[in-house]
């Protein structure tokens, strides 16, 4: 008697034997195995959960089941996908949805990791948010399960798959702007608080939202609903909205978010991380800060990430600027610089706000080498239904890497000073104490 296949088996299987007999034209990849829909687990169906929900579905993903700490957002979704199961545990619903292929992860970061390596422990496919991970060992072993497993995966975000970004690769590697001296990210983030001590006090939690669920693997805490009238965080530049922690505004806290810095770096870095074919800074230096790291990040920064010469490319910093801060006006060759942007400084020429774009006429000689994307919804799919985990423009080989590199700055911040790392040995190797924050204590259930 033969063994029972799973359809997740037999779609990869089936997938893989029909790539071997057919060439398929790249316009029509997505159209392989069209009668054959990935089912997905949606994992936070609020917020970025909500438009990667709508992204998936209106690629043709059939949307098996939904899940949510907050009721409200759950029955919101279950209303567009009836047919869906729904859970507010995500650990329930992957121990019982067995015909899933794939999850979709849109929690808040600190969720990321447990709810996306569970699942890829299990053989499914992950479209995860940004960041990929609250930490860098998060990052680590997203990775390697991924490649293990031979997994679609991607990280949240269109930008490393736009043709300004692939370009402005092509553009740095040819050569075309000299070497690359120095490159600035800034960003208009925090656009919600940062910058304040946790409040006192605990509010009922609000019907419908699951509380401890929602902390997941962080420590506990007790519920604030809005920041007290007197409160200093209501005098602060980057006081936006009253909500302490749910929903959207949990990005500022340590415990939870990632900051400016996760919430940015990985839409902006890429043109000058895998341009420069970069791994890791071997060091990373506090430029400017407002105030201390406690609870929360500070409201702005600026940070030089120093990565060292590689190849026959000479070591290049990558400043990194939030809350306001931004490059100087002489060094963007513009009066007024606004509150968001990138610069690239090469020998030869400067690509970037206020300067030339890698789509100038005067690099049009340039030839185009790399491979072009789609939609990174479809993509991520159709690596799934072609067993190909190059296919999607994000994947986590890639994003592990980029995710480790930013997030070394959360730790600069958090210890107030220079940190100098060791990536083979996954090691600070001037500050004892600051190894703590490369990964994290989790509650008792909720580990990796």
């Amino acid at each position: 008697m033969n063994p029972r296949i799973t359809r997740r088996e037999c779609l990869k299987s089936s997938a893989a034997a029909a790539a071997a007999l057919t060439i398929i034209p790249g316009g029509l990849a997505r159209g392989y195995a069209a009668n054959e829909k990935v089912n997905v687990g949606i994992i936070g169906s609020g917020g970025r959960g909500g438009a990667n929900l709508k992204g998936v579905a209106e690629q043709g993903a059939n949307v098996s089941a939904l899940c949510d700490v907050d009721r409200q957002r759950l029955d919101g979704a279950a209303r567009r996908f009836p047919d869906a199961k729904t859970y507010v545990d995500f650990r329930e619903l992957l121990a019982e949805e067995k015909n899933l292929d794939a999850v979709v992860v849109s929690t808040p970061d600190h969720c990321h990791a447990p709810a996306s390596v569970r699942a890829m422990e299990q053989g499914l496919h992950c479209y995860c948010e940004k960041p990929l991970t609250w930490n860098v060992h998060e990052a680590r072993v997203m990775t390697e399960i991924a490649v293990k497993n031979k997994l679609s995966t991607h990280m949240g975000t269109p930008s490393r798959g736009s043709e300004g970004t692939i370009r402005t690769i092509e553009v740095i590697r040819s050569g075309a702007i000299g070497d690359v001296k120095e490159a600035h990210f800034w960003t208009n983030r925090p656009i919600w608080t940062q910058g304040a001590d946790r409040p006192p006090g605990e509010d009922p939690v609000p019907d419908g939202l699951d509380w401890d669920l929602w902390l997941g693997p962080a420590p506990v805490r007790p519920f604030v609903a809005q920041w007290p009238e007197d409160h200093p965080a209501r005098k602060l530049a980057s006081f936006r909205h009253p909500q302490v922690y749910h929903p959207f505004v949990w990005r500022g806290w340590w415990d939870f978010g990632t900051g400016a810095l996760g919430d940015i770096a990985p839409h902006q870095w890429s043109p000058a991380y895998c341009g420069l074919e970069l791994d890791q800074p071997e060091r990373v230096e506090i430029v400017e800060k407002s105030g201390p790291v406690t609870d929360m990040f500070p409201e702005s920064t600026t940070l030089r990430f120093s990565f060292p010469a590689k190849g026959g490319r000479p070591a290049v910093p990558i400043y990194w600027h939030d809350g306001g801060n931004r490059p100087s006006s002489e060094l963007v060759g513009m009066e007024n610089v606004p509150d968001g942007g990138m610069l690239i400084v090469g020998t030869k020429a400067t690509l970037g706000t206020g300067n030339k774009s890698a789509s100038a006429p005067e690099f049009e000689s340039v030839p185009k080498t790399l491979p072009r994307f789609g939609d990174m919804y479809a993509d991520w799919l159709a690596g799934i239904q072609q067993s190909n985990p190059d296919r999607p423009s994000c994947p986590f080989s890639y994003a592990g890497r980029l995710t480790e590199a930013y997030l070394l700055g959360n730790i600069a911040l958090k210890m107030d000073r220079t940190i100098e790392y060791d990536a083979q040995a996954m090691r600070i190797t001037n500050c004892e104490e600051a190894n703590q924050y490369l990964r994290r204590e989790y509650r008792e259930g909720w580990g990796l």
